[in-house]
């Protein structure tokens, strides 16, 4: 009964939300006068007011998606080595460190990303748009700095956490029956990991893949500092520009009028759907996989 209750007041929480998202965010909408899905302008207390959420939207998703694309990888591998490849006495402090790069402040990965990553991507963002600039992601118009893909790589680090230790205790979890008979066919240390431990933990990578992904496309003052934020779509993410919801709503809340902090709650409840869409997703995926997947 307990456990029901918990999981149905969590259902009543989010449609409570949701609710107060669409209440406070349809009087804007009705004074906007160009489409909401589709416009790049942001200006809801102009007259008339004009506002949509095409590229806070667009920059959202590219950055965390950037943002997984670094970090989960590296997340993994770390969860790998803290369950199955590192000696006991290596393993816990290394488990320590990672988990520890979850309690740091954000505001502290968007001033280290403002005061030192931003100066010194530069160099970094000048080899990939050399070397291939010919893929549209790297090309460049010779500036550099407060981009996405600076700010796509605070999130990165700020993902790490999340998806080691969610991944890391799924591959504690993996039978020791599995594991055995994979080492009685005279399977390398790899080949134990790649047959019996990732297969099993693939629902675990998923599920902190999605909760990365949540914390990456909520972010907001880390990506507000690393950012010069423009309502602008493109896909270049050496040159300085972009935006996100999140950060928009930082950025945007304080100086809002009556109609500017209803645009921002509507730009809010967007990021509130886009977070629904993935994490449902991420479920129909998990249970087509099966927990642990036996292949």
């Amino acid at each position: 009964m307990l456990t029901q209750g918990s999981g149905a007041l969590l259902l009543v929480i989010m449609a409570a939300i949701a609710v107060f998202l669409i209440l406070q965010a349809i009087p804007a909408l009705m004074m906007d006068t160009t489409s909401f899905l589709t416009t790049l302008k942001w200006d809801p207390d102009g007259v008339p007011s004009s506002f949509g959420i095409a590229a806070l939207a667009f920059g959202s998703v590219l950055t965390a998606l950037l943002a997984l694309l670094m970090s989960v990888p590296v997340a993994v591998g770390a969860a790998l080595v803290t369950s199955h490849y590192a000696p006991r006495w290596l393993a816990r402090p290394l488990t320590y460190v990672v988990d520890l790069l979850a309690a740091v402040p954000s505001v502290v990965f968007g001033l280290w990303g403002l005061i030192y990553l931003v100066p010194n991507i530069i160099p970094p963002s000048k080899f990939l748009n050399h070397y291939l600039g010919f893929i549209p992601l790297f090309g460049s118009n010779g500036t550099y700095g407060k981009s996405i893909f600076a700010a796509s790589i605070v999130l990165a680090i700020m993902v790490i956490p999340i998806v080691a230790a969610i991944s890391r205790e799924v591959f504690i979890q993996t039978p020791q029956d599995h594991i055995e008979a994979a080492w009685a066919i005279g399977a390398t240390k790899w080949e134990v990991v790649r047959t019996a431990v990732l297969p099993y933990g693939r629902s675990g990578v998923i599920s902190g893949t999605v909760l990365g992904f949540g914390r990456a496309i909520g972010e907001t003052i880390a990506v507000a500092l690393v950012l010069s934020a423009n309502y602008e779509i493109s896909i270049h993410i050496l040159e300085p520009g972009g935006n996100t919801i999140a950060a928009n709503i930082a950025n945007r809340y304080g100086e809002a009028g009556d109609v500017g902090r209803g645009a921002l709650i509507a730009s809010g409840l967007v990021l509130f759907v886009i977070t629904l869409v993935v994490n449902f997703g991420a479920r129909v995926i998990v249970g087509r996989s099966g927990r642990g997947g036996t292949s």
